[in-house]
Formats: C-alpha cells, sequence, structure tokens
C-alpha cells in the first residue's frame, strides 16, 4: 500500500512539474507582433471615435489569425514584405513602399512573408474609443 501511495506522489510529482515548465514555454513565446503606439487623439467632432498611428512589428515569420480592427485602417508598408488575407478576396502581398485599406471591422489575417527577416507597417486607424486594436476571431 505505501509503494502504491509513493507511486501516486511521484506520478503527481511530474505531472505537475511537467504542466509548469510546459506553462512556461508557452508563455516565454514572443509575440508574433508588438505594436507602438506613436499617437492616440479623440477625433474632434466625433463623440466616441479616436484617431491612432501605430507601428506594427512583425517578427520573422510571424502570423496573425484572423481578426478584426475598431474601425478602418490605413496601412503602409516601411520595410519587409507582408501578406495580407482579407475574407472574400485572394492573398495579396505587400511590400516596403505599399499600401492597403482595411475597412470597419474587415476580417482578414496577416503574416510576415519572410522567416529570417522583421516586417515594419505603419497603420492609421481610426475607431471607436476605448475598444481593442484588435479582436480575434474564430
Amino acid at each position: 500500500m505505501r509503494r502504491i501511495a509513493l507511486a501516486l506522489v511521484s506520478s503527481s510529482a511530474v505531472t505537475v512539474t511537467a504542466s509548469l515548465i510546459a506553462g512556461q514555454v508557452l508563455m516565454a513565446q514572443p509575440s508574433p507582433v508588438t505594436r507602438t503606439i506613436l499617437q492616440q487623439k479623440d477625433l474632434e467632432g466625433a463623440e466616441g471615435r479616436e484617431v491612432m498611428m501605430y507601428r506594427a512589428d512583425f517578427v520573422p515569420g510571424g502570423a496573425l489569425a484572423r481578426h478584426f480592427h475598431p474601425g478602418p485602417e490605413l496601412l503602409y508598408v516601411l520595410e519587409g514584405a507582408l501578406i495580407l488575407e482579407q475574407d472574400g478576396h485572394p492573398p495579396v502581398t505587400l511590400k516596403a513602399g505599399d499600401t492597403s485599406y482595411l475597412p470597419f471591422k474587415h476580417i482578414h489575417k496577416a503574416r510576415n512573408a519572410s522567416n529570417t527577416e522583421q516586417v515594419k507597417v505603419l497603420v492609421f486607424l481610426v475607431g471607436q474609443k476605448g475598444q481593442p486594436i484588435i479582436t480575434l476571431v474564430l
């Protein structure tokens, strides 16, 4: 009986340790995109709306799943290449100097076209104040 209890305790300890390690590995993975807000202001004459300018930096191979934003966006690729897939449209590769427009709450996904280089995108968003910059869609 003592051996069974010891075996159960040992098994539980291994399971807990493995879970903790797995959790730390998942938490340690970098985000595919880092957003740096450059300006954020209330939109004059449009109560409850704001304008935001931010830089989105995609790590090499970084991808965002299907999502939408709280307002229309204008994109300008500063460096690298971004593959943009809007629902209902074929994928488009945007390179440095290219621009794009994403309508209000239009579902799309985006990924870095390179596994070795970063992508930097300048984004202008006119959105609903207080809403998250991104909302994931299942």
